[in-house]
């Protein structure tokens, strides 16, 4: 994967100034719930929000707040016009934040063709690949709707919605091929209860933030079968490796991997109690079958649709064995191998 990134610094003094002053906020679920929040919440822009259900949208008009998702989240309708025609949410707006799990984002866009998105900006904030064709979001826009490179950024963690909700400190990074996009970004989602910042890192933000769910899965089945704090701290610092062999592999430029939005935003996802990934691993572990798993939840865990992407990913890299953890995630899941099994085989591979 290549992109032009030589003479970054001049190109950035050629570009225009971002114009994100309309906002078409693209999801209905609690990670969109939050991000309305926090945009609505901090700068000046206008939030178009698309949600498919009328009565959600009559709710949020009457009562200020989501009623399937975050309902705790008051939402400022002087900033935020809500929507149930896509398109309608989009074609007043310079800027378009994706937010629906990486399994619908295709369906969620299907309606829409190259010439919605002209002029426009794309955010993704969706942490998962599009499932089948193994590759990122931002990927996908840029290759089918003609989205320039620069006019794309991710939004990484850590930060976890319901702590938005509660406006509990949080933590934001913009990773954009433009740094101008990504300060603008920045500015306009950064408050009083949110701390942002920007970094050029874009498929490397966006990697890392797929990954991660992959490990929160692997913490919670660890807890399932009774593995404790100590098994755990070790599987976390072996999860940092692989990250660093996928990434190399995949991406490789310069970058700190112990900076939030790759190490910060593994942390919070491995051991919060607010991470469905870590949930679902759990239930995993104490022998839930998957599918019994995700129909209790009721909420999409991404790291088992990313988990089957990484790994098809990895074997086109020759680079699956030194994916140690990934490839047990993938196994339980996917090949139905026995979690106690798995973790025994597991175990002896860490260090």
């Amino acid at each position: 994967m290549t992109k032009d990134t030589e003479n970054t610094q001049s190109l950035d003094n050629q570009e225009e100034l971002p114009n994100i002053s309309k906002i078409a906020v693209i999801g209905g679920g609690s990670w969109a719930t939050a991000l309305v929040k926090i945009l609505s919440d901090g700068g000046s822009s206008t939030l178009h929000w698309w949600i498919r259900n009328q009565s959600d949208i009559d709710h949020i008009k009457q009562y200020h707040s989501n009623p399937r998702y975050l309902p705790s989240a008051k939402i400022s309708t002087d900033k935020v016009i809500p929507f149930n025609n896509i398109k309608d949410a989009i074609k007043g707006a310079n800027c378009i934040l994706l937010a629906v799990p990486a399994a619908f984002v295709l369906d969620a866009i299907k309606d829409l063709t190259p010439e919605d998105f002209k002029d426009k900006y794309v955010i993704s904030a969706i942490k998962g690949l599009i499932p089948d064709q193994h590759i990122l979001v931002t990927e996908h826009i840029e290759r089918n709707f003609g989205v320039h490179h620069k006019k794309v950024a991710v939004i990484g963690g850590p930060c976890h919605a319901e702590e938005v909700a509660m406006e509990k400190q949080a933590y934001l990074t913009i990773a954009s091929g433009s740094k101008r996009f990504g300060t603008a970004l920045a500015d306009a989602m950064s408050n009083r209860y949110i701390k942002t910042s920007s970094i050029r890192d874009i498929y490397g933000v966006e990697y890392s933030a797929v990954m991660k769910n992959i490990v929160a899965i692997s913490c919670g089945i660890a807890h399932g079968l009774g593995y404790g704090d100590n098994f755990q701290a070790v599987l976390v610092s072996n999860a940092m490796q692989e990250v660093q062999y996928f990434l190399k592999a995949a991406y490789h430029i310069k970058r700190n991997l112990l900076g939030t939005a790759y190490l910060g935003d593994m942390l919070v996802t491995s051991y919060s109690q607010f991470s469905r990934n870590r949930t679902f691993g759990n239930m995993i572990g104490h022998g839930y079958s998957v599918k019994a798993a995700q129909l209790e939840m009721q909420m999409v865990a991404e790291g088992y649709y990313a988990v089957k992407s990484i790994f098809e990913i990895a074997k086109r890299l020759n680079i699956e064995n030194d994916l140690p953890i990934t490839r047990a995630v993938y196994n339980i899941l996917y090949e139905r191998i026995s979690p106690i099994i798995e973790f025994r085989i597991l175990k002896e591979q860490l260090n």
